[in-house]
């Protein structure tokens, strides 16, 4: 997979990047100025990233699979330990789907109804091959969102859940942050 290289990161205009950031150069990237990268992130190939007036905010330790969308005017946060399976697609905009407006980016302003709202991943989310987030959700610090799932209102913490739409399934287990501990204190597994 071919990687930008640091310097060629820093020449792409981001609003900020952090260490160890690795961006193929087959992921289409739009509005590099409202991109935050923090530090030890993956954007794998095929992966679009288009950021809107709210921006997109990566915090650390944080992988995005190939052919993953982040879309959207609203603001996207995914913050540290976030991880996006294959296919993912995270919109903080959407049409009015009620007939009452046009739709889609080629018609006026005027005509559409378009819908802004922030979307936030908190630390340690999992977001499962082929899932859907949209606009005005926030996942909950933990959340496991299964494969070929719809959130399409906030999840709880510590969850497991999966669907259209997404339902609650079980608790999911804190020793991960037993882990983080140790990792971010040695480096190593505990």
């Amino acid at each position: 997979m071919p990687y930008y290289s640091e310097d060629e990161l820093q020449h792409l205009g981001f609003a900020s990047v952090g260490s160890n950031v690795l961006v193929s150069k087959l992921a289409s990237i739009y509005g590099h100025a409202r991109i935050h990268l923090g530090c030890n992130i993956r954007i794998d190939d095929f992966c679009v990233l288009s950021a809107g007036d709210g921006g997109i905010w990566l915090g650390n330790y944080i992988h995005i699979a190939v052919h993953c969308s982040l879309i959207g005017g609203g603001r996207i946060t995914l913050r540290d330990f976030c991880n996006l399976s294959s296919r993912v697609a995270i919109y903080s905009s959407s049409d009015d789907y009620s007939g009452n407006s046009m739709t889609n980016p080629m018609v006026g302003a005027p005509y559409t109804d378009v819908t802004h709202a922030p979307v936030i991943l908190n630390k340690h989310v999992i977001v499962g091959c082929g899932s859907v987030v949209l606009p005005g959700v926030t996942l909950g610090e933990g959340v496991a969102l299964g494969a070929l799932s719809l959130a399409n209102r906030s999840l709880q913490s510590w969850g497991v859940y999966a669907g259209q739409p997404a339902r609650y399934l079980k608790p999911r287990s804190q020793r991960l942050l037993e882990q983080e501990r140790c990792f971010l204190s040695s480096g190593k597994p505990c």
